[in-house]
């Protein structure tokens, strides 16, 4: 009789399964030092009978590229075998939030990889997401959606955009990241592109600006876990490189002449330090510790691929939390900094300096907190639809939802915050609004493009499939 063969979806569960119990015993493994914070972020349920401590499981995944059934699926299989509860997803990138056939043209991929996938099911209801997930954006995002969503929200139910900056709360952990790629010829640059995007636009409104990265520089109360897509710069000098460059030669050349990774994620490394950073980008797994001073604290890197058989595209780890339920909570420091920054929103291609940038924030703090007491809740506005669902039996007219759309879930947050909605002007930053103090903001003429700078990595043929 022959055998039955199953879902590829539960042999590659199997595999993960394997995985994840020798990844577990690596992490176990790794040295602590003195820094409570780290020690009891990184502390591991050895005895489930113990009632003292709580522990909330957290899947990591590295490039989604929109395959969230594959995903969904795998981890409801992990659960079911080990008889545990996943709380949280985190992705790290290249979601690819796809709503409809016109959300592709704000792909910025090569037409043959322009593909419906499923985050649609997700978008119109037909399918729930079975874990909270939060995600950050990569360099192939339908990124006239993420541009709605820019200060965050649920770009789906249950499933949350954490903005091209942002931090929130989850559980009694804090969470932030920084979307995109870092390409230094559009640093200093505004957010400047405005959909529907030419050739040149696709293909940087993705790229990282410093004015995102300096409001992040901005925090002083302890992050968690960040996320990047792009691995902060210098972070193979913590790791085992030389095993990198034996699977992926062609990073040796960057590695050697430190130009592998994004300069402003290295700055907000060195500045947040938090007890965990993930990252995707270049479609391997990888693994670092990062030593910040003698004795003081670290940071454990992890990189992880995409989803598709035989990659190492997942890992769960366990950190100490509050007791649940889990739920994601805005940040109060974060929105906080959201509306003392938002009066210098840049908005032009010309390129500026936000190095002198300083505000006041301890009576901004204030405000905020009395205004979320006054709201009674600090969860994030309701997701509301704002495009019609993809239809396999229909085809979206040509014209349809050219231009921006203004989502009411970031409407309602900038009222909330009593400053102006910024995301559909063009020109100059407008004047300052009541909220916001004076500030100079230096137009750097002297610091302009780099047009020697690579946009992102380029893989060789074989690789192509690496998108």
């Amino acid at each position: 009789m022959r055998q039955r063969r199953l879902p590829p979806i539960v042999h590659l569960a199997s595999r993960l399964l394997k995985r994840f119990h020798h990844a577990r015993r690596r992490l176990s493994s790794l040295p602590l030092t003195g820094d409570r914070r780290t020690q009891q972020l990184d502390r591991r349920l050895s005895h489930p009978t113990d009632s003292i401590q709580i522990s909330m499981k957290i899947a990591i995944e590295g490039c989604m590229h929109g395959d969230l059934d594959n995903v969904y699926a795998t981890l409801l299989h992990l659960q079911e075998v080990e008889k545990t509860k996943i709380d949280l997803l985190i992705c790290c990138g290249d979601f690819q939030a796809v709503r409809n056939e016109k959300d592709l043209e704000s792909l910025s991929v090569p037409p043959k990889y322009r593909s419906m996938n499923s985050f649609w099911k997700y978008y119109s209801g037909e399918k729930v997401a079975p874990f909270p997930t939060i995600f950050i954006g990569g360099n192939h995002e339908a990124s006239n959606y993420l541009w709605e969503l820019y200060y965050g929200g649920w770009a789906a139910p249950d499933i949350y955009f954490l903005g091209f900056a942002g931090v929130v709360k989850f559980g009694g952990i804090r969470i932030g990241g920084i979307s995109g790629i870092y390409k230094s010829r559009d640093y200093r640059s505004g957010h400047f592109e405005r959909a529907p995007y030419n050739n040149s636009d696709i293909k940087s409104i993705y790229h990282v600006r410093e004015y995102d990265v300096h409001k992040l520089m901005q925090i002083e109360e302890p992050v968690d876990i960040f996320l990047s897509h792009d691995w902060p710069l210098g972070i193979t000098d913590h790791g085992n490189w030389k095993e990198l460059v034996r699977d992926k030669p062609y990073f040796q050349k960057e590695i050697e002449e430190r130009s592998l990774g994004s300069k402003a994620a290295a700055e907000l490394l060195e500045k947040l330090k938090p007890p965990y950073w993930f990252s995707a980008h270049l479609h391997c797994k990888f693994a670092a510790f990062v030593q910040h001073q003698d004795g003081g604290e670290v940071t454990k890197f992890l990189a992880l691929d995409k989803c598709i058989p035989r990659r190492k595209f997942l890992q769960i780890i366990e950190v100490e939390s509050d007791p649940g339920p889990y739920e994601i909570e805005y940040d109060e420091e974060w929105l906080a900094i959201t509306r003392r920054f938002n009066s210098i929103f840049p908005l032009t291609k010309m390129p500026m300096n936000f190095g002198g940038v300083e505000f006041e924030m301890e009576e901004c703090r204030k405000w905020v907190k009395s205004k979320l007491k006054s709201r009674g809740s600090s969860k994030p506005f309701e997701f509301v639809r704002t495009v019609p669902c993809y239809n396999s039996s229909q085809t979206l007219a040509n014209h349809s939802f050219s231009g921006h759309i203004r989502n009411p879930q970031t409407e309602s947050l900038l009222e909330f915050l009593e400053v102006g909605y910024l995301l559909d002007k063009s020109g100059p930053t407008p004047s300052q609004s009541p909220a916001s103090d004076s500030v100079a903001v230096d137009y750097d003429s002297e610091d302009g493009p780099n047009e020697e700078d690579a946009d992102e990595i380029q893989l060789p043929e074989e690789e192509e499939d690496d998108v």
